[in-house]
C-alpha cells in the first residue's frame, strides 16, 4: 500500500489515511514503528497544511473506521486544537453532521457517542466562543440530547459512592471508646430522696439510710 505514495513523507500519508478512511495504509505505518511512543508521537504530532491534527481530518470527513482505529492506539490526544478555527476534532465532526442531509443524522451521532466515550471534552469553546453542543444544528435534537446527557454524567460523576468506598469505623479494645451507661456499683435508690406519702413507709426508709450510714 506505501507504495502508491512513494515520495511522500510519513506525515503525508497519515494525513492521506484520515482523509480517505483508508485503515490498511494507517495499520501498515503504525507497524513499521519501532514503539508505542513513536506511534503516539506521530499520530499526536502530525498537522496539515491548515493545522489540522490527524483526528480534525478524519473527524471532518465523518470516518468513523479510521476514527475508531485512531481511538485505540497508546496516549492518543482526543481534544488537540486545530489552528484556524481553535476546534477540537469533535467541533470538527459536528461540523461534517451539520453539512450532511437528515439522512446522515444517525451515523453521526454514533460517531459523536464513540469520540464521547472515548474521552472527547464537550466543554471546550473554540476562538468563536463556541462549545461543541453549541455548533450542533438546532434540528439535530438527536444529538442535542446526547451530548446534554453525556454532560450530565460526567457532572454527577462523583456524586455517588460505590458500597466498597464505605469507610467502616475501626474495631477497639479500648473499653473508653464506647458510651457506658450503667448504674455506678455504689449508687442505689436509697441515696434518693423519699417520695413516698405513708408513715410507715417513710420510718422503712428512715432506718434503711441510718444503717447504710453506720456502715
Amino acid at each position: 500500500m506505501a507504495e502508491a505514495f512513494e515520495g511522500a513523507s510519513v506525515g503525508e500519508q497519515l494525513i492521506e489515511a484520515c482523509r480517505r478512511n483508508n485503515v490498511e495504509l494507517l495499520t501498515e505505518i503504525i507497524e513499521n514503528c519501532k514503539s508505542d511512543d513513536e506511534v503516539s508521537r506521530l499520530l499526536n504530532n502530525t498537522t496539515s497544511v491548515m493545522g489540522n491534527h490527524l483526528y480534525h481530518e478524519a473527524a471532518l470527513q465523518g470516518n468513523y473506521e479510521i476514527i475508531d482505529m485512531l481511538l485505540d492506539q497508546h496516549e492518543f490526544e482526543c481534544d488537540p486544537i486545530n489552528r484556524a478555527e481553535g476546534d477540537t476534532p469533535l467541533h470538527s465532526a459536528i461540523r461534517w453532521i451539520n453539512s450532511e442531509p437528515p439522512a446522515q443524522r444517525e451515523f453521526g451521532n454514533a460517531l459523536v457517542e464513540m469520540m464521547l466515550e472515548a474521552g472527547s471534552s464537550t466543554r471546550i469553546k473554540n476562538k468563536a466562543k463556541l462549545t461543541p453542543y453549541q455548533l450542533v444544528d438546532p434540528r439535530n435534537t438527536g444529538l442535542r440530547e446526547l451530548i446534554q446527557k453525556h454532560e450530565y454524567a460526567a457532572l454527577n460523576a462523583g456524586d455517588f459512592v460505590g458500597a466498597n468506598e464505605i469507610q467502616q469505623p475501626k474495631k477497639t479494645n479500648n473499653a473508653s471508646a464506647h458510651l457506658d451507661v450503667s448504674t455506678p456499683a455504689d449508687e442505689s435508690d436509697d441515696d434518693a430522696e423519699f417520695s413516698g406519702s405513708d408513715d410507715e413507709e417513710r420510718a422503712e426508709w428512715e432506718r434503711r439510710r441510718n444503717a447504710k450510714k453506720g456502715r
